[in-house]
C-alpha cells in the first residue's frame, strides 16, 4: 500500500484537474463544454495508444534491471569477503569495478541551509530508452494532432457547420502542444514506479495540477481566452510536471547511456506491441461513445463529458494498485521469488474488486449531489442522472478486470525473460 496509495493519488491528480477544467468550461456554456469533451476524447485516443504500452513496459523493465543490479551488488559485496583470490581473478574484479565506476556517477544537491546531499546515480539502460521514445512519440503526436485536428473532429461527429467546431478546434490545437511533455512525464513516472518510488510523481503531479487550477480562471476569464485559456493552462502545467520529474530523476539515474548500443529499442517495441490490443480496444470504445454522443448534440455530449471525467478520476484509483503490483511482480520474477509473485497478484485482484464496489456506492451518492458543480443546465443534468447506473456498473466490474489485465500481462512477458 505504500507504493499503491501515492501512485493512485498521482494518477487521480490529472483527472481531478480535468474535472476543474470541466467545471470552469461548463459555466461558459454547454456548447463549449461539449466541444472540449470531443477534443479531449480525440487527444486521449491518440495519446493512450502510446502511453499505456510505454509506461507499463518501462515500469516492468526498470524494476527488473534495478532488482538485478541490487542482486549483483550483493554478490560483489560477498565476493569481497572471500579469501584466497588468485591474480587472474583479481584482475577480472578490478576490470569489472572500473566498468561499474564508469557507468555509475554521484550527484549532489544543496538544500536551503547549504547542506549537500549525495545521490548515487544508477545506470539503467531502460531509462534512457524510455525517455527517448517518450520524446519522439510526443513530438509525432503533437504534429499529427495539429495537422489533422479538423479531420479528426469531423470523424468524431463535429461537422463543418456545427457550433462546436471552432471551440473544439482551438482547444485541441493548443492542447496538442503539450503532448511531448505528457509523454515524457508519463515515461518518467514509469521509471519512478519501477524504482518503487511513487511519492516523487505524486508531488510533481500535484504541483503541476495546482498550477493548472490557478491558471485556469486567469487565462479563461481575466485574459478572456475562453476554452483556449483552459488549454494553455493545461499545457503549462504539463511542462512544469515534466521539468520537476526530470530534475529529480537526474539525481538517481544516469540519463545518458554509455553508448547508443545500450539502448533497448527492440525489447521495448517487442513487448509494447503486446499491450496495443488492450489499449486500442479500450480507447476505441471510449472514442466511439464520445463520437455517438457528439452526433446527438451539444447537450448529450456535455453530459457525457462530465460523466466520463468523473468516472476516469475514480477508476484510475485502480491503476495505483495495478502499477504497484506490476513493479513488485517484475522484481519478484527477476529474483525468481515465485511465491511472492503469486501472493502479490492474488492480493491486487482482491483489493481491486473491493475498490470497485466501494467506488460504485460513492459515485451513486456523490454524482447526483455533486453534478451541479459542473453545470446549471437542467437538460444536461437530466442526461447525467440517466448515466449514473452505467457508471456504477462500470466501476464495480471494470476495475477488477483492469487490475487483472495490467497485472497478468507483465507476468506473461516477464516470464518469457525469466521462465520457471
Amino acid at each position: 500500500m505504500g507504493i499503491a496509495v501515492p501512485g493512485a493519488l498521482a494518477l487521480m491528480a490529472d483527472p481531478v484537474a480535468s474535472l476543474v477544467d470541466t467545471a470552469f468550461i461548463g459555466h461558459i456554456g454547454p456548447v463549449e463544454l461539449a466541444a472540449v469533451g470531443v477534443s479531449i476524447a480525440v487527444f486521449n485516443q491518440v495519446s493512450r495508444i502510446a502511453i499505456f504500452p510505454l509506461v507499463s513496459v518501462t515500469t516492468s523493465f526498470v524494476a527488473e534491471e534495478d532488482a538485478m543490479s541490487g542482486d549483483t551488488d550483493k554478490n560483489e559485496m560477498n565476493s569481497e569477503n572471500e579469501p584466497n583470490v588468485s591474480d587472474s581473478e583479481m584482475e577480472e574484479l578490478v576490470s569489472h569495478e572500473e566498468t561499474r565506476a564508469a557507468s555509475s556517477k554521484s550527484s549532489f544537491e544543496t538544500d536551503s541551509s547549504g547542506v549537500k546531499t549525495e545521490y548515487k546515480q544508477k545506470n539503467i539502460p531502460s531509462v534512457s530508452t524510455a525517455l527517448l521514445l517518450g520524446g519522439v512519440l510526443g513530438l509525432l503526436q503533437a504534429l499529427l494532432l495539429v495537422v489533422c485536428a479538423k479531420p479528426l473532429l469531423g470523424y468524431m461527429g463535429v461537422k463543418p457547420g456545427s457550433a462546436m467546431l471552432m471551440p473544439a478546434l482551438k482547444y485541441l490545437v493548443v492542447r496538442s502542444l503539450g503532448a511531448p511533455a505528457v509523454l515524457l512525464s508519463l515515461a518518467m513516472q514509469g521509471v519512478f514506479r519501477g524504482l518503487k518510488d511513487t511519492k516523487t510523481p505524486l508531488y510533481a503531479t500535484v504541483a503541476g495540477d495546482a498550477t493548472n487550477i490557478v491558471l485556469d480562471p486567469i487565462f479563461m476569464f481575466v485574459f478572456h481566452y475562453g476554452v483556449s485559456g483552459a488549454a494553455i493552462a493545461h499545457v503549462i502545467s504539463q511542462y512544469f510536471i515534466a521539468s520537476i520529474l526530470l530534475w529529480r530523476l537526474r539525481l538517481h539515474v544516469d540519463l545518458l547511456p554509455p553508448s547508443f548500443k545500450h539502448l533497448q529499442f527492440s525489447r521495448f517495441l517487442k513487448n509494447g506491441f503486446l499491450l496495443l490490443a488492450r489499449v486500442i480496444a479500450a480507447t476505441c470504445c471510449v472514442t466511439l461513445s464520445a463520437s455517438m454522443a457528439a452526433r446527438l448534440g451539444s447537450v448529450p455530449m456535455a453530459a457525457f463529458q462530465i460523466c466520463m471525467q468523473i468516472w476516469l478520476a475514480s477508476s484510475l484509483l485502480a491503476d495505483g494498485l495495478a502499477f504497484a503490483g506490476q513493479a513488485i511482480l517484475a522484481s519478484a520474477f527477476a529474483r525468481k521469488h515465485h511465491s511472492k509473485a503469486a501472493a502479490t497478484a492474488s492480493r491486487i485482484l482482491q483489493l481491486g474488486l473491493i475498490l470497485g464496489l466501494v467506488l460504485s456506492i460513492l459515485l451513486g451518492i456523490g454524482l447526483r449531489i455533486g453534478s451541479r458543480l459542473f453545470t446549471d443546465d437542467k437538460d444536461v443534468l437530466r442526461h447525467i442522472y440517466l448515466g449514473i447506473p452505467v457508471n456504477l456498473y462500470a466501476d464495480a466490474n471494470i476495475i477488477a478486470i483492469l487490475n487483472l489485465i495490467i497485472v497478468r500481462i507483465p507476468q506473461l512477458y516477464t516470464r518469457a525473460w525469466y521462465p520457471f
